[in-house]
Formats: structure tokens, C-alpha cells, sequence
């Protein structure tokens, strides 16, 4: 398996054409798309004509892809390889590294395990130190607490909230988004103020 990144708990891997499957059930849970659609399942062909590409897509830029699928190593428990969800670490413009989004999308049945907070954090840190990336932006709903707690857990913090001209309204969405950040030199501040240890 080709393996982008390792976490004490986790494996990040590249997409394939095989994950089909595993993302209808991730996006078929009405908990795990309540603050993105509403609570609508996403069609088995909309995923694979729509999202799947997306997945699939090398930002050369970035010199990797923006998506990676989340899978447990087997020292929790979850058993070895168990897919976990996704993350993303896609740059804003697809021939520059300086900006990218961080993003993740996990199984309901892992929240409050600590994964999401674990991945971010690494990918944080392989972006500052090995991909060239200069600013980390995320965003969220408003009323989406358990993500914000991801975000600030992960060292960003607060930029704004704004409001966007989204085509269908959901529960919560006439509070608007909030958008977080941590640019490189705020991360390497932090991280000579803990004396060289990953800041979180």
C-alpha cells in the first residue's frame, strides 16, 4: 500500500477507483452529512462521476493529491486497515503550495476518538516542513462545534464568519460559516516556544 502519511494510530493513503463502496456508506450517513447537505445521502453515481475525480486529482503544485482515505493501523479499537474516512489537504490554486484547505470527513462511529484532531495535526506538520505550504486554512458551520474543537485543537485559530449564497438552506445555516487559519510562521513560533516539539 502506498502510504502519503503515518500518525501514531493511522495510515493516510492515495485514492483508488476501489473506495467506491466505502465512500456511498460514508456519505450515506445522515449524521456524517448533516452539516453538509442537510443529512441527504450522496448517489453512488454522483460519487463516482463527481467526487471521485476529485480525489483522484494530483495538484502539481502540491507535487501529490488534495485527498487522502484514512485507514487505522490496528492499535486501537478498530482493526488494521479499517477505513475511518477521509482528509484533505488540497492546495487553493492548483499550481501553488502557499494555500491549502484542510478538511476531513470521518465515519460517525470514530467521533470523539480523536482522530480527526490526530491527522490534522499531522498533516499540518508535513505541510510547514516538507510540502512548501505557507498558510492552512478551514472552514466550517457555524453551529458545527465538534469541528471548531477540531480546528483549534489543531492550532488554528479564528479568522472570520461570513455568509455565503448557498442554493438550498439547512438547519443551521442562517448563523453562517466560520473560517480558521495557522499560517507557518505562527506553527514555528509555537513550535520553538515548546522547544521543538510539534505544537498543537
Amino acid at each position: 500500500m502506498d502510504i502519503f502519511l503515518e500518525t501514531e494510530r493511522m495510515v493516510l493513503r492515495p485514492f483508488t477507483p476501489d473506495d467506491v463502496d466505502r465512500l456511498v456508506e460514508l456519505d450515506g450517513d445522515p449524521e456524517v452529512m448533516r452539516y453538509i447537505n442537510g443529512g441527504r445521502p450522496t448517489p453512488r453515481d454522483t460519487i463516482r462521476a463527481r467526487h471521485l475525480p476529485r480525489l483522484l486529482h494530483r495538484h502539481p503544485g502540491l507535487g501529490t493529491f488534495g485527498y487522502w482515505a484514512a485507514e487505522t493501523k490496528g492499535t486501537g479499537a478498530e482493526d488494521a486497515g479499517a477505513f475511518l474516512g477521509w482528509f484533505e489537504f488540497r492546495p487553493l490554486e492548483d499550481d501553488s503550495p502557499a494555500v491549502v484547505e484542510l478538511g476531513y470527513r470521518l465515519r460517525a462511529a470514530t467521533w470523539g476518538r480523536g482522530y480527526a484532531t490526530e491527522g490534522a495535526r499531522a498533516l499540518i506538520r508535513k505541510g510547514f516542513t516538507e510540502l512548501g505550504v505557507q498558510r492552512v486554512t478551514a472552514n466550517t458551520m457555524t453551529v458545527n462545534t465538534a469541528s471548531r474543537r477540531v480546528m483549534e485543537k489543531a492550532g488554528l485559530t479564528f479568522v472570520r464568519t461570513y455568509f455565503g449564497d448557498w442554493p438550498e438552506a439547512i438547519d443551521g445555516s442562517e448563523h453562517g460559516e466560520v473560517e480558521y487559519d495557522l499560517t507557518r510562521e505562527a506553527w514555528e513560533r509555537r513550535r520553538a516556544a515548546s522547544g521543538g516539539a510539534s505544537p498543537a
